[in-house]
């Protein structure tokens, strides 16, 4: 069985036990969303799933590529604006020196709207973190992480972009730079200050256990948003009486 099967499969299995009838999913212009989206089609049928177009003071070409994935795989859409609610609460907050603090705010609004229509339709909300992003932790806590499923987890960014193009994710998304679209001008790579593919290039040797041909500055690098980034991917500690 070919790997879009095998997912597709697999999140036909978490549906069924969950009782749930669809699946949920962001879609932000980007080739993780479109080949989440993909695969959802791919495992039960557009009818059954749910594309949502989330701006909040988002560049308008993140809505214009959102709808042209959801046209190529049929999904239906829901458009909403959260563009108000992130400036009331930034507003609040007064962020004067924390913009990191404040684009965080952004993907935070966006789980609240996957997860008040998938309670309404007792669908799933699908996410599209890939392994490169889960391993380094480029990814908000409670953010852009707080979904029921993770189709591409165990594949990394160069694995997806391979994927989407099997799948026949748009050509204009799957070439488009990666970015959260936390601000403008804003790019997943310029931030991390390195490649997906050197990432993944490091992530599979330290993996494989034999890092020999990894640029020693590279390797440290890598190892250390792992390092740094341990507590984002486990559930908050429990305190034990005994």
């Amino acid at each position: 069985m070919n790997l879009p099967d095998r997912i597709a499969n697999w999140l036909r299995e978490h549906l069924d036990a969950a009782g749930a009838k669809g699946f949920v999913f962001g879609l932000s212009g980007g080739v993780d969303s479109a080949t989440v989206a993909a695969l959802a089609v791919r495992a039960v049928g557009a009818e059954r799933t749910l594309g949502l177009l989330l701006p909040c003071r988002s560049q308008p070409e993140d809505a214009r590529l959102g709808q042209l994935v959801a046209d190529a795989f049929g999904n239906s859409t829901v458009r909403v604006d959260l563009s108000a609610a992130y400036n009331a609460l930034v507003a609040e907050f007064s962020p004067s020196d924390g913009r990191l603090a404040a684009a965080n705010i952004k993907p935070r609004l966006r789980m609240i709207a996957w997860y008040y229509l998938s309670n309404t339709r007792n669908y799933l909300v699908l996410g599209g973190g890939n392994k490169t992003e889960l391993s380094v932790g480029y990814f908000t806590k409670w953010g852009d992480s707080g979904v029921d499923l993770l189709p591409l987890g165990d594949l990394y960014k160069t694995q997806v972009w391979e994927l989407a193009r099997g799948l026949g994710v748009p050509r204009e998304v799957v070439e488009r730079p990666p970015t959260a679209g936390l601000w403008p001008g804003q790019t997943d790579e310029a931030e991390m200050g390195i490649t997906y593919r050197e990432l993944d290039r490091a992530l599979v040797a330290i993996e494989a256990g034999d890092t020999d041909g990894v640029d020693p500055a590279t390797l440290e690098k890598v190892q250390g948003m792992v390092a740094r980034s341990a507590h984002k991917r486990t559930m908050p500690p429990i305190f034990r009486q005994d």
